[in-house]
């Protein structure tokens, strides 16, 4: 039967070059590259029901006429949006699989039970994978947006203030607590925007818009390099298109 093969080498997939330029995911009967374990293939259940594999490849990463490897994220401009989507469940999984192979009960060695979790075979503990849940919040206070460049942002964009959930906070609280936290200053009137899940390795961000309400900017150092007010025309760089980070901000910037 000819499926979707999602390969990935480290945080690089395997695209197959289209004739027409564009790309896809290698399709066909086997696994279109040598070096993947048969142990570790995985069945996923793609966006649109279809059965996928996903799988690890240990071969050497060289791009040749047919096939190429890309970044999980750069994929994101080469892929339609369902493929692109899978290959971030796919990647999941996979990085699930790998960092539960021992029981937490007893040290057995789990075996998959259904396409989304594992069961010991000893004492019959059942794990499934866990999601990393971040708020994210666009503060806006007339025509200024409120822009923050964390430590840990790969390149000079500045994005918006986010932070993980913590155990018995609700999403709202946590986006009051990560503003107050990161920035010093007290928002009101939350609304919901939307959600994205975010594969690296296993997120979901929600994003909000909030209105400020007072104080002044008092940067948390250890987590953030700089941060500002920003008016609409005079903006610095933005994070990319594939965020609900830049989602948020494009909204902002068409409806306020």
């Amino acid at each position: 039967m000819d499926r979707y093969f999602f390969v990935f080498n480290d945080r690089d997939i395997l695209l197959e070059k289209c004739t027409d330029g564009g790309y896809t995911i290698p399709y066909g009967k086997d696994v279109p590259v040598e070096g993947c374990d048969e142990k570790d293939m995985l069945t996923v259940t793609a966006l649109d029901g279809s059965g996928v594999v996903a799988c690890y490849a240990q071969t050497k990463k060289e791009d040749n006429g047919r096939y190429e490897w890309c970044g999980l994220r750069q994929s994101y401009y080469k892929l339609s949006t369902l493929l692109y989507r899978t290959a971030g469940k796919c990647e999941e999984l996979l990085y699930w699989h790998r960092s539960n192979k021992l029981c937490c009960v007893c040290g057995t060695g789990l075996e998959m039970h259904t396409t989304i979790s594992k069961r010991c075979p000893k004492c019959g503990k059942e794990i499934w994978p866990l999601l990393a849940t971040a708020v994210i919040v666009l503060v806006h206070r007339g025509n200024e947006v409120l822009l923050v460049h964390a430590r840990n942002f790969r390149g000079s964009f500045f994005g918006l203030v986010a932070g993980f959930v913590e155990t018995g906070e609700s999403l709202e609280e946590a986006v009051h607590r990560e503003v107050m936290e990161e920035t010093g200053i007290r928002i009101d009137n939350l609304r919901y925007f939307g959600s994205q899940p975010w594969p690296y390795p296993c997120g979901l961000m929600v994003g909000f818009h909030a209105d400020y309400v007072d104080g002044e900017i008092r940067l948390q150092e250890e987590e953030l390099a700089a941060g500002a007010w920003f008016e609409r025309n005079h903006l610095p760089e933005i994070p990319e298109k594939l965020s609900i980070a830049r989602r948020l901000i494009d909204d902002w910037l068409e409806n306020s």
